[in-house]
């Protein structure tokens, strides 16, 4: 019964994983194609006037854009992360929590989506050479005068997957060493 779970759990992780990634490439794909590339003199197409709307940028850096130029080292700390997670799941068992296969599940997604344009596959001959390692984003959101940095749906993996991971880490029970005298 155990195995067929834990089966189960991967074939979830690695669902959440494949298919986020794809929905992240396909929505920017989709997205850049009918939009264009960050520059073209459109305004932001909003789905609530003024709140959210879909705006094409290239996110250079990393987080808010910190980072920028450095592409290939947040490639390789991607895949650094990535491996990580693989360990965690099989040699640590995380594999054996719904919550953290889930988690870890979406972080994947995020991780694969993003990787994906930090490598360059998407990147075309006229764009620019700084695009090269650059993030496609295009979800816009705007509260008055603040707009929040553009971002896409790995992302919004990531978030989720994050935030999954905090609150594991505050409601996971806290397992006690074992006592001396006490029988393992």
């Amino acid at each position: 019964m155990k195995q067929s779970r834990v089966l189960a759990q991967w074939f979830t992780f690695t669902a959440l994983a494949a298919g986020g990634a794809a929905l992240d490439l396909w929505s920017k794909a989709a997205v850049f194609a009918w939009r264009g590339t960050p520059g073209v003199s459109f305004e932001p197409y909003w789905l609530i006037e003024g709140w959210v709307g879909i705006e094409t940028a290239v996110n250079e850096g990393a987080l808010f854009g910190m980072g920028a130029g450095f592409g290939t080292m947040f490639a390789a700390l991607s895949v650094a992360a990535g491996l990580g997670i693989l360990v965690w799941l099989a040699w640590f068992g995380a594999i054996e929590s719904w919550w953290l296969s889930i988690a870890l599940g979406c972080i994947m997604a995020g991780i694969f989506g993003n990787l994906y344009d930090r490598l360059g596959l998407w990147w075309q001959s006229d764009y620019p050479p700084e695009w090269r390692s650059g993030v496609r984003d295009w979800i816009l959101l705007r509260y008055k005068t603040y707009t929040w940095p553009n971002f896409n749906v790995a992302d919004s993996l990531l978030v989720a997957g994050a935030i999954m991971l905090a609150i594991h880490s505050f409601t996971a029970p806290i397992e006690q060493p074992p006592t001396e005298g006490s029988k393992n």
